[in-house]
């Protein structure tokens, strides 16, 4: 398997690639006029993906410099005092990747359904909702105060699982490629995207989860792999993708509503 190092320089190189690819989908073919409506709608545009990229760079670099030291930290320590998952169930070398892509997956789901549900954290989480041309870009539009809670957060999961930076860095490598392509302003055919959907969530559901309809927003929680939705039975599908209003209404705009 490639080394951590080398996974981990991937990360930014990968992400700006798939952006870029994404952008260029979204200029030839979008699936919904955004900007059309604005007096300038590709300076409107330009300033709309400055401003959540700018954000997406601010927050890259405080994960760098201000919380990976603490997550190697962590899992130096749980490797050399046998402590996560892993080590208690001896997980072979050869599956570990899956498992750690699972348990960091489930993990996500239900950070990001905290997210909905506790006042606190939702005062954060409504600025990435609160996007109303929601595109490529908007993937990189989280509040520095949701940053800092889950980076913390992730911190006694790294240590319960038991995982390396070679996973680690593996599973951020694919979610961000996944959550970038999700919010991309793209349609598919259905039935690309309904291939697609039972194993990784598509543009389709996250559209739905971004909607202003607050029972929409309470779908759709998943980030990498859609199937904990179903399970967890929040999965749901929108019958006219074109109808949906992206945003936070007034309602919703202070307190959780899940």
């Amino acid at each position: 398997m490639i080394d951590a190092v080398t996974l981990a320089s991937w990360r930014a190189p990968a992400s700006i690639g798939v952006m870029s690819l994404l952008f260029g989908w979204e200029t030839a073919q979008p699936f919904l006029a955004l900007f059309a409506r604005a007096p300038h709608p590709w300076r409107t545009r330009l300033r709309h993906a400055a401003t959540n990229i700018g954000i997406g760079v601010l927050n890259g670099l405080a994960i760098r410099f201000g919380f990976l030291a603490l997550w190697i930290a962590t899992m130096q320590w749980a490797a050399t005092a046998g402590v996560g998952l892993l080590q208690w169930l001896s997980v072979a070398p050869e599956f570990r990747w899956i498992v750690v892509l699972f348990l960091l997956d489930a993990w996500t789901y239900a950070w990001h359904r905290l997210n909905h549900t506790v006042s606190f954290f939702w005062r954060f989480h409504r600025l990435h909702h609160s996007d109303r041309a929601m595109d490529v870009t908007t993937a990189n539009r989280f509040h520095f105060g949701e940053i800092t809670l889950s980076s913390l957060a992730r911190v006694p999961i790294l240590a319960l699982i038991g995982c390396g930076m070679e996973e680690l860095a593996l599973y951020e490598v694919l979610l961000f490629a996944v959550v970038q392509f999700h919010h991309a302003n793209i349609g598919l055919p259905d039935w690309i995207d309904g291939a697609l959907r039972t194993v990784i969530v598509t543009p389709h559901l996250h559209k739905v989860h971004h909607s202003v309809v607050i029972a929409e927003q309470n779908a759709n929680f998943s980030s990498l792999f859609s199937w904990w939705d179903r399970i967890a039975q929040t999965f749901r599908l929108a019958p006219d993708l074109s109808q949906v209003v992206f945003g936070v209404d007034h309602d919703s705009a202070t307190e959780p509503h899940a």
